[in-house]
């Protein structure tokens, strides 16, 4: 006679609930979730609970395909407590860990229910583990979904924070470049320049790139989009900081900038003062000043 090994877990977790549960937070006190500090024990104790009874609810509803409509509630708890633990800083293994921790608890508790009953015995097992694989699964993909989503938009903002624009003098500004420059990168350059020129009203716009390692073919590339669109919105551009390595590198590559080029951004200054008719001088000393 064939032994339902859904039916043998259901019965496992309702009889033996309490000891499952108190076994599980054990396991998990035990773990390194806890002593990270990310996590308080209640927090943990609660999530726990909510998921051990939304696991009785769909076993009761039938079968053991996590991935069936009834585990549609229980899904979403882990999928809530995996986004949460991602932007905490949890590492994989403790997120994997709060499914996989209950694997040895239920074990036991069918050990202890059905000793005596080898079948039983190894059809609850083989359900017990089949659900409980899924879930840890399907809780590991949501963590790296959501990681990868943390990681990217970590790594907008520094982007955003590594093209600041300064304004240098009335309609002159300054885009000071630090780094590679890629597409991603070359359209918040682009799309932070040109905002400022609109709201500044900017003539020139002095495109810094000292701190630029190395400029290739693919790099002028997006310093010409960047200069052109600049252009477009009634801006000339100036490039500074092109050190002796670049310089020969680019002639070796045979890359034109097609753009005026100052060795640094003070000779860009001054030639751009003087564009727009202006011109910075020592100031006179009076005879009182020469006397203190």
């Amino acid at each position: 006679m064939r032994v339902d090994g859904a039916e043998v877990l259901e019965r496992t977790l309702t009889e033996d609930e309490a000891a499952i549960l108190e076994a599980w937070n054990i396991s998990l006190r035990e773990g390194t979730s806890l002593q990270s500090g990310r996590i308080r024990e209640a927090e943990l104790q609660t999530q726990a609970k909510i998921v051990f009874g939304q696991l009785q609810g769909a076993l009761a509803s039938g079968g053991i395909d996590a991935d069936a409509e009834h585990y549609a509630a229980l899904r979403e708890t882990l999928a809530d407590i995996s986004r949460s633990r991602a932007i905490q800083g949890f590492s994989p293994t403790d997120t994997a860990n709060f499914i996989f921790a209950l694997k040895e608890p239920i074990f036991e508790a069918l050990r202890r229910k059905s000793a005596v009953d080898a079948t039983k015995l190894a059809a609850g097992v083989w359900a017990a583990g089949k659900v409980l694989d899924r879930l840890g699964l399907h809780t590991m993909e949501v963590f790296l979904a959501s990681r990868e989503d943390v990681i990217g938009r970590q790594g907008q903002e520094i982007a955003e924070l590594s093209t600041p624009v300064v304004r240098l003098w009335d309609g002159i500004l300054a885009l000071p470049l630090i780094g590679t420059l890629d597409s991603a990168r070359t359209g918040v350059v682009m799309e932070n320049l040109l905002q400022a020129i609109v709201d500044e009203e900017a003539e020139i716009a002095i495109i810094d790139i000292t701190g630029v390692p190395t400029v290739d073919t693919l790099v002028a590339q997006h310093l010409l989009k960047t200069v052109a669109a600049a252009r477009l919105m009634g801006a000339d551009c100036i490039v500074s900081g092109i050190r002796p390595q670049i310089a020969q590198t680019m002639v070796h590559l045979g890359v034109e900038l097609n753009v005026v080029s100052k060795a640094t951004l003070a000779d860009a200054f001054a030639l751009a003062l003087k564009r727009t008719g202006r011109k910075v001088v020592r100031q006179q000393a009076t005879a009182t000043e020469e006397r203190r």
